[in-house]
């Protein structure tokens, strides 16, 4: 019997993902439908798949590429994508060995501040941030990378701090008797092991800083363009949208995140168990 229900209870959850992926997995194919439509019939046909009549090719994709400059804002989004993750990789995985291993009251303060952290809303300092940033130069593709690291440091030295405690400190002892110094012994011993945990967030502070729209919004200026911010300007006067080509320009913004996701989704429960149960 009891072999019944638990196969029975596989089953309903099994149906219920299906169900929840579904619900995730429609926008998107939606939107890669529609962007293969002419603007007419994605408004009245918008559930429906492309026909002979309603199929106009590649022309959303080519007219969206020009209309919004879509590679420079592709290689701006890039950069800052790539060194904000890589930025914050390093900054928080030395910090969180520092704090873990180093017991005192200013590193207890660090810790818990950056977890107090993670509960303020963005648009609580959105404004009072985007002055500083201006204020000490920070609005421009170098600068804010600052402002990324320290918006993604909590998460991410949180789940560090929480697979660092699960490693036995016997090893960076033995590396420190080989003579190793605190460099070399994060370096060769503790990050290598910090591996599934460090990629777990790359993805998830890749997802949050490609896809992010208001920091550079009210941070850079108009000629420093990222996609989803270049992307709001195929609306134009009074209100009309270029719904062909924004559908196009959002399939190919989202490309990217969703190969990279794929091939590292691996490690996505691996790391998020390593950094948030251990310890």
């Amino acid at each position: 019997m009891a072999k019944v229900e638990k196969k029975t209870y596989k089953y309903v959850l099994f149906v219920i993902l299906l169900l929840v992926a579904a619900f995730v997995i429609f926008p998107i194919i939606v939107v890669a439908m529609n962007s293969f439509k002419s603007k007419l019939f994605i408004s009245t046909e918008p559930f429906k798949l492309p026909s002979k009549t309603t199929f106009i090719g590649f022309t959303n994709y080519t007219r969206g590429l020009i209309s919004i400059g879509f590679f420079k804002a592709f290689g701006i989004s890039l950069w800052i994508t790539v060194a904000s993750v890589v930025a914050i990789l390093l900054c928080t995985s030395m910090l969180a060995w520092y704090i873990t291993r180093v017991k005192d009251k200013m590193t207890s303060f660090i810790y818990y501040g950056l977890t107090f952290s993670m509960i303020v809303p963005f648009q609580m300092v959105m404004f009072t941030m985007s002055k500083i940033a201006n204020m000490i130069n920070l609005d421009n593709p170098i600068g804010i990378i600052v402002l990324y690291v320290g918006f993604g440091c909590g998460m991410s030295t949180f789940m560090f701090s929480g697979f660092i405690k699960s490693i036995p400190l016997a090893l960076e002892e033995a590396a420190m008797i080989d003579g190793a110094g605190p460099v070399r012994t994060f370096f060769q011993v503790v990050m290598p092991m910090l591996k599934s945990t460090a990629i777990t967030i790359a993805i998830l502070q890749t997802m949050w800083v490609w896809n992010d729209y208001l920091l550079p919004y009210l941070t850079l200026d108009s000629e420093n363009r990222t996609i989803p911010v270049a992307i709001q300007y195929l609306r134009g006067g009074y209100g009309s949208v270029d719904m062909g080509a924004m559908m196009a320009m959002l399939v190919l913004a989202m490309l990217p995140v969703i190969i990279f996701y794929l091939s590292c989704q691996k490690y996505i429960i691996k790391g998020v168990l390593a950094g948030a149960v251990k310890g």
